[in-house]
């Protein structure tokens, strides 16, 4: 397993990374209660931290894991689905990206926070092959928290993935 080191191995910041994505939710993307489909909110989330992973990156990326993700609050047809993302932290290929999800009814303005989750994402090159990423520079009180947070889930989701490994039919 060759990793290709890119030309800019300069640190970026977390700013560089952030992301925003909307979208209304229409009745194709609901359950029979008229709510929002878990995995299309999931989807979603997947698109928006893939689109901070590769402003990061530069390049291709594809998903690695997903951290737990809670539903606090339904999304209603109607409603608008707000997400924002960033990378957290840069690993050598990897990196792991926070997603918020918040729900906005368009008719009082209203705005509750409805998921979170971290997704890890790995960069690739063009054949497939992993690709090193710079590393990223933390640059407020809160850039730096969940700077160093990252590194404890990182440690968690490997130890998780070693002990799947391990069992048989792992």
């Amino acid at each position: 397993m060759t990793i290709e080191v890119k030309t800019t191995d300069h640190p970026r910041s977390v700013r560089e990374s952030r992301s925003e994505y909307t979208e209304i939710c229409l009745p194709n993307d609901t359950n029979m209660l008229g709510t929002m489909l878990g995995g299309r909110v999931m989807h979603l989330v997947d698109i928006c931290g893939a689109i901070a992973a590769m402003r990061h990156a530069r390049g291709p990326v594809v998903t690695a894991s997903v951290d737990q993700m809670t539903f606090l609050h339904p999304i209603r047809v109607g409603e608008l689905v707000r997400l924002k993302s960033q990378v957290n932290r840069a690993f050598q290929s990897s990196m792991e990206v926070g997603v918020k999800v918040w729900v906005e009814n368009l008719h009082t303005g209203e705005m509750k926070h409805t998921s979170s989750a971290y997704l890890t994402f790995v960069a690739l090159d063009s054949r497939g092959g992993k690709v090193r990423i710079p590393p990223i520079f933390p640059e407020t009180d809160e850039e730096h928290r969940r700077y160093a947070q990252a590194a404890k889930r990182r440690a968690s989701r490997l130890a998780m993935k070693n002990k799947t490994l391990a069992e048989p039919n792992g």
